[in-house]
């Protein structure tokens, strides 16, 4: 269990370096899409990844969206939004790490 405090995303880049290389070829086309702004994007990948129930996630995005300009509120608004969508448990697991990504607990 050595690798359980280590960032996941670092892990994965460490281990499978040609992946990563590729995933993070995806990510900028994503970066790159129009119609949304980089806050928008990032309000909304807090969203998703509270509904697939991932704190890590919700925390780097939070970061990422208050460096885009975002609010707490706004933030915090996004994992609340599920609620009704993905559940109570989801929402009560995700938003403390949307509050240290936001204050930059990472």
């Amino acid at each position: 269990m050595k690798n359980t405090n280590q960032n996941p995303y670092e892990v994965f880049q460490k281990e499978c370096p040609e992946v990563a290389a590729r995933f993070n070829d995806l990510i900028e086309a994503q970066k790159a899409l129009k119609g949304l702004d980089a806050r928008t994007k990032q309000l909304i990948n807090i969203a998703i990844q509270t509904a697939n129930r991932n704190p890590r996630g919700v925390q780097m995005h939070a970061m990422m969206a208050k460096n885009e300009g975002a609010a707490r509120e706004e933030i915090i608004a996004a994992v609340v939004l599920n609620l009704h969508h993905s559940g109570f448990a989801n929402v009560l697991e995700c938003l403390p790490a949307a509050i240290d990504g936001f204050e930059g607990k990472i």
